[in-house]
């Protein structure tokens, strides 16, 4: 895989957020890691992107690509040579984009599926959704825009759900040998959310909602970020480089 960053715009993300049991959340994880608590719960999500002028850090924006993409992911933490690390598991990762579907695992870290999106984006509400081409994954969200965070039962107000999320910015994600997770990073100087209220949210990953209750959306647009890629994580034992 190429280590040189790519630069893109996060032109939309809606992130929708579950509470977990961290029993149930345990038993979606590879060792090392283990589920992040925020007041005795896990924090698992759905993260709907479009990005755009996905291209190498050197290339001018015009050049870059636009697609719609989803995440399926958990927040996680684990013990790293410095202490307590964290970011967030992706057990599922798809796109409507073919060259994503190529280049994902192979170019760059986190392999994708391939999915059928529809997206409608309207003032007062923005419904996404997506059916992956295997059969396996439904998804359906509509967020509508909101003053302050409602609904979360994970945390007290927009600041500190964003400094959450902030903070979690490494992506793992298992890879075809299964020996290994990628990691990919974000990173920005522009960090920004805002809050959004779940209208309808129906994942058939997450489907078993008394396992799995939706909570509170965040939502970023405009965001300029980069990505790179991390040293990938052994699993079923530490952490640690290949």
């Amino acid at each position: 895989m190429i280590r040189s960053r790519l630069s893109s715009t996060i032109e939309r993300r809606l992130l929708v957020n579950y509470r977990v049991d961290p029993y149930v959340a345990a038993a979606l994880l590879p060792a090392p890691l283990r589920p992040q608590l925020v007041r005795g719960q896990a924090v698992a999500g759905i993260c709907l992107l479009r990005i755009g002028g996905v291209r190498p850090g050197w290339a001018p924006a015009a050049t870059g690509l636009t697609s719609e993409n989803a995440a399926h992911r958990i927040s996680v933490e684990w013990d790293g040579p410095d202490g307590v690390e964290r970011g967030v598991y992706i057990p599922r990762r798809d796109t409507a984009s073919r060259l994503n579907a190529f280049a994902g695992g192979r170019i760059y870290p986190g392999e994708h599926g391939r999915a059928d999106f529809t997206v409608r984006e309207e003032a007062d509400a923005v419904r996404v959704a997506f059916a992956t081409r295997d059969g396996e994954v439904e998804v359906d969200a509509t967020v509508e825009p909101a003053e302050e965070l409602h609904g979360s039962g994970l945390f007290t107000d927009l600041a500190e759900a964003s400094e959450f999320f902030r903070l979690g910015s490494r992506g793992l994600s298992p890879n075809a040998g299964g020996t290994h997770l990628d990691v990919l990073e974000l990173s920005t100087a522009a960090w920004k959310v805002t809050a959004g209220r779940p209208r309808t949210v129906r994942s058939s990953f997450f489907e078993d909602l008394d396992r799995f209750p939706p909570g509170s959306a965040l939502v970023m647009r405009g965001v300029a970020a980069d990505w790179s890629q991390g040293e990938p994580m052994r699993v079923g034992c530490g952490a640690g480089a290949a």
